[in-house]
């Protein structure tokens, strides 16, 4: 395991140590995931993707249930809510 050290600017950027970023080309896409105070910094490989898939339904779940606390949901059949699925 390596342990770096590094401070976010103004701007809310934070430079990865050159020792940290052995493996991870320039422009490469990375996955952010932050849970319980803990920041995760994630090369996007095929399986971070798919992880990144999955991040992106379970958001849209979340501000889902936001809604429907707030009342923002109808009642419908199990047909129209497919139909509904299909357009997202």
């Amino acid at each position: 395991m390596q342990i770096a050290v590094t401070r976010m600017s103004s701007k809310g950027q934070v430079v990865i140590p050159a020792g940290m970023r052995i493996g991870i080309e320039e422009g490469e896409d990375m996955v952010i995931i932050r849970s319980e105070g803990r920041i995760i910094l994630e090369k996007a490989t095929k399986a971070a993707k798919k992880f990144k898939e999955d991040f992106e339904f379970a958001k849209r779940t979340e501000e889902a249930m936001k809604r429907y606390e707030k009342g923002g949901f109808i009642e419908m059949s199990g047909e129209d809510f497919l139909e509904e699925l299909k357009k997202w």
